[in-house]
């Protein structure tokens, strides 16, 4: 164990009447008690050893807090939270257990539910309905095949089109999701009467990026009350709801 619930009340009652020494090396008994969860071996001069204490002391303490038995000194109260310990740790392998054996197997990516909401780690869950834009898919399953998303493609035109926002410096795991989200949207949409490439997708992002550049307020062209500007970066530009609001051009009526 290297945790156990202290009592101060109970241990300052038990302990008022020794020197700050002496509790000092019944504490570290108990602290080895509890690591080792077994009595203390009955061998006083290795113990005192171990306590940084002389025989005389640890002896004391021994036959005062604690009971001789079988080749050890047992401590009524560590026994029974290390008891306590261990039947919690049971119980909660077993929980695990049944959980894991009574999970339903994850179906594949292309047999999940297309409808289920998209979240957005700084807003409410946004469903696919709200975000149904003119350049969102259409409602039911999307096409079975898209061009695959060019992330390098995408990021070189939000440099191209806006040099005045935050460069992108990292690609992790999140903001590829981001992207790779966004890209099926607009692909399933471009693609709803013919099959699409990869540069169809990305000449819609070309005429994205320019319709953010004429946003003053994205751009960091308008300041608030506080006298700063805010501007977009990629990752926030990707995001499902304010990808949504920017298609709509509700950030561009701001002066």
């Amino acid at each position: 164990m290297h945790y156990y619930t202290h009592h101060i009340g109970d241990f300052l009652k038990d302990t008022g009447h020794l020197s700050n020494e002496q509790m000092g090396i019944y504490l570290r008994m108990l602290w080895r008690y509890y690591l080792d969860e077994n009595p203390l071996q009955d061998d006083c001069e290795s113990l005192a050893f171990a306590m940084r204490s002389d025989e005389k002391t640890v002896g004391l303490i021994l036959r005062h807090f604690f009971v001789l038995e079988d080749g050890g000194w047992r401590h009524k109260r560590c026994d029974n939270e290390i008891k306590l310990y261990h039947n919690k740790k049971e119980k909660a392998a077993a929980s695990a257990n049944a959980r894991w054996s009574n999970a339903k197997p994850m179906r594949p990516h292309n047999e999940r539910n297309a409808d289920a909401p998209v979240f957005d780690a700084n807003q409410e869950p946004i469903t696919k309905n709200q975000l149904n834009t003119n350049i969102c898919p259409p409602d039911g399953e999307p096409v079975d095949k898209l061009p695959d998303c060019q992330h390098q493609a995408v990021i070189d035109l939000y440099h191209q089109h806006l040099p005045t926002l935050r460069r992108v410096e990292v690609w992790n795991a999140v903001r590829q999701g981001y992207l790779r989200q966004r890209w099926r949207e607009v692909a399933a949409e471009l693609g709803k009467d013919k099959p699409i490439g990869g540069d169809a997708v990305l000449s819609w992002f070309a005429e994205f990026f320019g319709h953010i550049n004429k946003s003053k307020f994205l751009t960091g062209k308008v300041n608030s009350k506080d006298g700063r500007a805010f501007a977009a970066d990629l990752e926030w530009i990707l995001k499902p709801s304010n990808f949504a609001k920017i298609v709509e051009g509700k950030y561009h009526g701001v002066n």
